[in-house]
């Protein structure tokens, strides 16, 4: 193998305008970025409620490294899991309102790891057609026969679970889906899964943090109580660290620590990531303003752009795509925006579907009114 084997298949990216391209951050997790070496307003971020760079966090950072130094070392099942895991894992568990929790490197390793530890060959998963690829890809994983209802499509999902003879059925859903900002109908998804005898497993990574009172994910949101329901929530998102959890009953984490690979054979987490989101829970627990903040401009975004051509997808949350569907034209609006210093990336297919490109801004509690004035005036004007 050389250099030019892949010269062809770079070179069709590049036709499609589908090429991906890393900028390089010079500067803390902010609204206000340097990238590439010069200023940006960023509206790019998962950081929801501008914790990533709080003094507080990063004060806690800073004795957890005093305190446990800076690698676990091993596996969690090994040496791995420290005094700071544990507080974290109990205190999850609490805050959530399940009755444990078990802590991961990432959301995407969590899901990799939980789906086919609940289920195999022999057993049936029911996915959501637009959820994250993490859940695609922990399907496949598991070898169990694959269910895609179209997106939000009770009838289709309550169909296919009514069909299946499966030993073991799993029901796997976003909570809120990260490239439409569209909450899922929880409530009823769990009574479909429990009518008919299966797990349901919510990836929260977009909604723990800010949905429900006090930032307590979807499950509260939506009072939702089950010895049939998983939550994955990640860490490096609303909560401003890095790693995820997954909560749920005793025996089904109990059993997820059994069987996921990704848990058995990953290196646990550093602990001084687990010691700073001991106090990332408490901000988040009192993060109300923060939370109300963000609302408003939520609001102010969605009533300041008069849209002619482009469309502004139904969304309540954070993320709010700006569909405009052909691939160049996103990559040209998102490259003059970056021009007058506003990085709000394009979306292209796979990760969207095809004619759907769009532009995914992505609010924090961080931004302020003139900060979002700023984008929406720019985009009014590039329409």
């Amino acid at each position: 193998m050389n250099s030019s084997d892949f010269s062809d298949e770079l070179s069709a990216l590049d036709a499609q305008a589908l090429r991906r391209r890393r900028r390089v951050v010079d500067s803390p997790c902010a609204p206000e970025l340097v990238v590439d070496g010069r200023p940006m307003l960023a509206f790019c971020s998962n950081d929801y409620l501008g914790l990533a760079n709080d003094p507080a966090l990063v004060a806690a950072a800073q004795e957890g490294a005093r305190l446990y130094g800076i690698g676990s070392g091993a596996s969690p099942l090994i040496n791995g899991h420290m005094t700071p895991h544990a507080l974290l894992e109990k205190r999850l568990a609490g805050f959530t309102g399940f009755e444990r929790a078990l802590i991961f490197s990432t959301g995407y390793l969590a899901n990799l790891g939980v789906v086919p530890a609940l289920v195999g060959r022999g057993d049936a998963i029911f996915s959501d057609r637009l959820n994250h690829a993490s859940l695609i890809d922990a399907a496949r994983l598991a070898r169990a026969e694959l269910n895609v209802y179209p997106h939000l499509d009770l009838s289709a999902l309550e169909a296919a679970l009514a069909a299946s003879r499966a030993k073991r059925k799993l029901v796997v859903t976003d909570a809120v889906f990260s490239m439409d900002g569209d909450l899922a109908p929880l409530p009823e998804i769990l009574a479909l899964a429990e009518r008919h005898n299966a797990w349901l497993l919510v990836d929260d990574a977009h909604g723990f943090g800010l949905l429900g009172p006090q930032g307590r994910g979807a499950a509260a949101h939506f009072g939702l109580a089950s010895p049939r329901l998983l939550v994955m929530g990640t860490l490096g998102k609303a909560a401003g660290a890095a790693g995820a959890f997954v909560a749920g009953a005793e025996n089904a984490v109990e059993w997820v620590l059994q069987k996921a690979r990704t848990y058995i054979f990953s290196t646990a987490e550093p602990p001084l990531i687990a010691h700073a989101l001991l106090t990332g829970i408490d901000l988040i627990e009192q993060g109300d303003a923060r939370r109300q903040h963000l609302a408003a401009l939520i609001a102010q975004l969605r009533g300041s752009l008069k849209l002619k051509r482009w469309r502004l997808l139904p969304s309540e949350t954070a993320i709010q795509p700006l569909v405009i569907g052909d691939n160049a034209e996103t990559m040209a609006v998102a490259g003059k925006l970056f021009e007058r210093g506003l990085w709000v990336p394009g979306i292209r297919p796979p990760t969207v579907p095809a004619g759907t490109a769009r532009l995914r801004i992505t609010l924090s509690a961080a931004h302020s009114e003139a900060q979002v004035a700023r984008l929406t005036e720019a985009l009014t004007e590039m329409e």
